[in-house]
């Protein structure tokens, strides 16, 4: 592995859905402050619609709550090469008709300090996931009720 990677944290990615292409613009400044306090880094940040017809599009940054200022100005230009026209469509695939959606591909820089020691130490993630919250409350649930 190249010195350059020795440092770098888990890379994930999100594809968040707006159905009606409703987007508020209501998560971006929790985005912003993750971004400023360092416990990620955006790589790549792009916006997709998929008309009614199946076909999809790419969005231009823009102002999504309506107040005239362009609310994701801060990542216009995110783009590591990691995300590619193939994985766009990949994730629109998973839109309905008529929604758009926010594709995020981010660094866990908080998790970097501990990748790093873990691969110094011969270490070698084998498998990863993660536990959707509707799982966790449904398996919460099913644990009171059964008490």
């Amino acid at each position: 592995m190249s010195d350059d990677f020795e440092e770098v944290g888990p890379i994930d990615y999100l594809v968040v859905e707006f159905p009606g292409n409703r987007m508020t613009g209501e998560g971006l400044p929790l985005l912003v402050d993750l971004v400023d306090r360092g416990v990620i880094r955006v790589l790549d940040l792009t916006f997709v619609r998929k008309d009614d017809d199946g076909s999809v599009t790419a969005m231009e940054i823009a102002d999504l709550t309506g107040d005239g200022e362009l609310d994701l100005a801060v990542f216009e230009g995110a783009s590591s090469g990691l995300l590619g026209q193939d994985d766009i469509e990949e994730a629109a695939t998973a839109l309905e008709p008529g929604c758009s959606a926010g594709i995020l591909v981010y660094e866990n820089v908080w998790a970097a300090p501990f990748a790093a020691a873990l691969r110094r130490g011969g270490a070698r993630l084998v498998a990863s996931g993660r536990v959707p919250v509707q799982a966790l409350v449904a398996s919460l649930d099913e644990t009171e009720t059964a008490h």
